[in-house]
């Protein structure tokens, strides 16, 4: 199986396409509605990357990663925001995020950005195993 990615996004049809694009690619995929799920995820499972929706309820995309980025233990994970607003960008490069794709997100796009960004980290935890 390969690397594991985490998708947060309160729409189930982008969820679900996200899903499909990384499952058929080899990826082990999980999936999250909100921030909320995704933090109990990245507490109880190794994630190798969060793909985040930015605007989601109780709390968005970027408040997300800001929590992330102050856990050292998945401080260093690449991020990827898929949304479908422009005007987070900026924002998104000071978290840190790797890239931000609009939606409606192609998948050869989709995992073409998946594969540049989490390659070398999954490699490199597979042969510290």
């Amino acid at each position: 199986m390969g690397a594991t990615i985490l998708v947060v996004d309160d729409e189930e049809s982008a969820r679900e396409l996200l899903y499909l694009h990384l499952s058929s690619a080899g990826y082990r995929v999980l999936l999250a509605e909100d921030a909320i799920t995704a933090g109990h995820y990245l507490l109880e499972q190794r994630v190798d990357m969060l793909l985040a929706d930015i605007e989601m309820p109780f709390m968005d995309g970027l408040d997300l990663v800001q929590a992330i980025r102050n856990d050292p233990a998945v401080s260093s994970m690449p991020v990827v925001f898929v949304t479908s607003h422009g005007h987070y960008e900026d924002r998104a490069k000071e978290l840190g995020a790797v890239a931000y794709l609009r939606k409606p997100v192609r998948g050869d796009q989709l995992l073409a950005t998946v594969a540049k960004h989490i390659a070398p980290r999954s490699q490199a935890s597979a042969a510290s195993m």
